[in-house]
């Protein structure tokens, strides 16, 4: 009995051993959530819609750059010493670069109605990439009629947001740096080898420091809720040519208890850490809008930088949008980064904040 009982003791302590080796080796260091608020996308968007971002202005047309800086000929334009090591080496996160889809039919057998990820709708395509997925990969480069995304998650600040990836007049693909900038993802794109900032969709190191990429319209949203909107739409494999416990969370409750693991370098107490916001840039200028405030009272009008900002709530999927309101009253959806508050605090200072 007591060689049995000592047998179960080293079988566990082997398992977590192993576990968290798998949580902090090259090959994994992320995140997954449970109950963050999400935001729903149940539009088709045209081809003009996707390029037309006032909101995140793509390299050939950068807003309110940051100014650049070179040391020991490397060109950045935040601090060097700001850009930690998250644990992992480069590519130690490894990017989903071949990636493949399932039907509905088959993702209800592994994914419930609550489970949160990043919807996207463009040319007639829909794809629901899982947060228990992209948890342990972080970038998924993928190709929707002949052109390329990039679709990014970045756990420790619950930023999902697609852009378009074009570098130098090339849609190329985009890998894990390994690094971090106030706790937020660091990418690399593959063909300059610079290192972008996820939360400012800006590259922050390296040949193309300035340059910004656009962000495509996207949505957190509820995997119930995709299959509501789009009943033809697809979802993202398991078969990622990786092994990981997909499904599971690899850091328990950090959603849901204060601080972050990694240094963030301005701290806001206007909301909680890690109150959810919707955050815009226009014209330099940043603003972040807080759902629960908006669900308090539907809706909201809002003056920001010259534009008519449009929030609302929509009961029935229980989440807000953004928009702006034409002179005509029209209104054009906006492409907000989602994101914890402390990360968008982080990167914006200055931000105006809605709650």
């Amino acid at each position: 009995m007591r060689i049995a009982v000592i047998a179960i003791m080293l079988t566990l302590i082997g398992l977590a051993s192993f576990i968290v080796s798998q949580r902090f080796s090259k090959d994994n260091f992320s995140l997954t959530i449970r109950d963050g608020e999400v935001a729903d996308g149940s539009e088709q968007f045209s081809e003009q819609d996707l390029n037309r971002n006032d909101y995140q202005k793509s390299a050939a047309n950068p807003i309110a750059a940051k100014e650049i800086m070179i040391t020991n000929g490397v060109k950045h334009s935040v601090p060097l010493d700001e850009i930690l090591g998250g644990g992992p080496p480069k590519d130690g996160i490894p990017s989903i670069d071949n990636p493949k889809f399932i039907s509905l039919s088959e993702a209800t057998v592994l994914l419930s109605d609550t489970e949160p990820g990043i919807a996207l709708s463009m040319g007639g395509i829909s794809r629901f990439y899982p947060f228990q997925i992209l948890v342990w990969h972080e970038i998924v480069n993928d190709t929707i009629n002949d052109q390329r995304v990039l679709v990014t998650y970045c756990p420790l600040c619950l930023s999902g947001i697609v852009f378009d990836p074009l570098v130098k007049g090339e849609r190329v693909e985009f890998g894990t740096s390994g690094k971090l900038w106030n706790s937020n993802l660091v990418m690399y794109d593959r063909k300059t080898d610079s290192l972008w900032s996820q939360i400012l969709g800006e590259a922050i190191v390296g040949d193309m420091t300035g340059a910004k990429l656009a962000a495509l319209p996207s949505d957190m949203m509820r995997y119930g809720d995709f299959k509501k909107t789009y009943p033809s739409g697809e979802v993202l494999s398991r078969d990622t040519g990786a092994t990981r416990f997909y499904g599971q969370d690899p850091y328990g409750d950090y959603y849901t208890t204060p601080g972050t693991y990694f240094p963030v370098g301005n701290k806001d107490e206007r909301l909680g850490d890690k109150d959810f916001v919707l955050g815009i840039v226009v014209n330099g200028k940043a603003k972040a809008y807080l759902p629960e405030a908006i669900k308090r009272v539907g809706e909201i009008t809002d003056q920001f930088e010259g534009k008519t900002i449009v929030a609302r709530y929509e009961k029935d999927i229980d989440a807000m949008r953004l928009f702006e309101k034409q002179p005509d009253g029209a209104l054009t959806r906006i492409n907000p980064f989602p994101s914890f508050w402390f990360s968008w605090a982080a990167a914006h200072p200055d931000t105006e904040l809605y709650k």
